[in-house]
């Protein structure tokens, strides 16, 4: 199996000014291509440590690749290091030339003298022409070694990745490596482990247990020779895990939200929710996922009282006798969004998130949560111990959808 090692060049992901997804999708697409990535190394803009990571990869391993430092300015210097280091010079390719002044001419821009830099390559690489911006690729092959470098903006790696570099890459793969998650909710991550306990020192395919905020996965990868064999090898096992962990496992590879849709979509029912502590953030949750619009379509940020008995009918004395932060005002939210909107369920949420408590000696991060279609009412009370507003609002979200999935399984069940 040839290995391979991938640099990512910045001194901005350094200083966690960017995130670096480049770093995930890469691993990702070369393990699915059976090209098995054995380091990761991120380096700032200075040459002499560049070099000394690029040569130590270089020497571990048969691919290198390398993204990001191939713009314009003085601190864009991976192609002038990695050129040094294989004594390889930089020579004008008149066609990456012409691109780039064709795509400042297209857009009215005058070109700068510097953007000429990215049009210089190394001699006798294959270029990888980009056609989401100026930075070519390069492809090169120095006797049984190999070397990618990459531009750094997300938008320009990943088609040139997938159209250009990926078909070169395939005569070094040794199969593929096929992935799946089974994902849960409801159960922590060492339980989940426990329940799989006797399918995690399985060699092919692997089993491996992952802790997500509020969810816990279990990676499921398989190595064959075609992708078929490996979805051979995944399904039973997958199909096995699932009857373990029963309800807690929501699905295979799709996200909660996308999930909670399906099960909607397979009901016949629609959705509107009332949120206050999470500020919108299950409808924006609900929303990110494709076929939303067909189950979901009513959304109140009840974030005052004043919002909750104008919009929702909260009844006065609730708010007095019991609080906002309450599960009588849960329920009187989710009857209340149910009620306006016509939707066969509704969902509610109200809660401190902090970092400070709301003036009464209820504790940050009590959370209360309610679900109602009319004849099941479903209520849960929360408490995250956390003084964190985003995780607490992040995990009540969850919870909420996974609410909604539970309300959605009774109701089937009693049917």
């Amino acid at each position: 199996m040839h290995r391979c090692e991938i640099i990512t060049v910045g001194t901005e992901l350094l200083l966690g000014e960017i995130l670096n997804t480049n770093l995930q999708f890469l691993s990702q697409r070369l393990a699915e291509t059976g090209i098995a990535v054995e380091r990761h190394c991120t380096v700032g803009d200075n040459p002499a440590r560049l070099r000394e990571a690029f040569l130590s990869a270089l020497d571990r391993g048969d691919i290198v690749l390398l993204t990001g430092g191939l713009g314009p300015t003085a601190d864009d210097i991976t192609k002038e290091v990695v050129c040094e280091a294989l004594e390889l010079p930089l020579v004008l390719d008149e066609l990456q030339l012409s691109r780039i002044e064709d795509f400042f001419r297209t857009r009215g821009l005058a070109m700068s003298e510097s953007n000429r830099k990215q049009a210089l390559v190394p001699e006798g690489c294959q270029v990888l022409y980009n056609g989401n911006g100026t930075a070519p690729g390069c492809w090169i092959a120095k006797g049984d070694k190999r070397v990618a470098l990459l531009p750094g903006p997300p938008g320009e790696l990943r088609p040139m990745f997938q159209e250009q570099l990926k078909p070169l890459l395939m005569p070094f793969s040794s199969g593929v490596i096929l992935s799946h998650y089974l994902r849960t909710i409801g159960i922590g991550e060492s339980r989940m482990a426990d329940l799989a306990q006797d399918y995690l020192d399985l060699a092919n395919p692997t089993i491996a247990p992952y802790a997500k905020q509020g969810e816990a996965f279990l990676r499921v990868c398989a190595a064959a020779a075609t992708e078929e064999e490996a979805e051979a090898l995944c399904k039973p096992i997958i199909k096995k895990l699932k009857e373990i962990l029963g309800f807690y496992a929501y699905s295979v590879d799709k996200e909660l939200e996308a999930a909670v849709i399906d099960c909607l979509v397979e009901a016949k029912k629609t959705v509107a929710i009332a949120e206050s502590c999470t500020g919108g953030g299950i409808a924006a949750k609900l929303t990110q996922a494709p076929g939303a619009s067909a189950v979901f379509g009513w959304g109140v940020v009840s974030y005052s009282n004043d919002c909750k008995r104008a919009l929702l009918d909260v009844p006065a004395y609730v708010l007095e006798r019991y609080g906002a932060v309450s599960a009588e005002c849960a329920f009187s939210m989710a009857e209340g969004i149910k009620k306006r909107s016509g939707a066969d369920i509704g969902l509610a949420v109200t809660g401190i998130a902090g970092p400070g408590s709301d003036g009464t000696a209820k504790p940050v991060g009590l959370i209360y949560l309610a679900a109602t279609d009319g004849e099941t009412t479903l209520e849960e009370r929360i408490e995250t111990g956390r003084g964190d507003r985003g995780y607490n609002r992040d995990y009540a979200t969850k919870q909420a959808l996974n609410l909604l999935r539970k309300l959605l399984a009774k109701r089937t069940e009693a049917n």
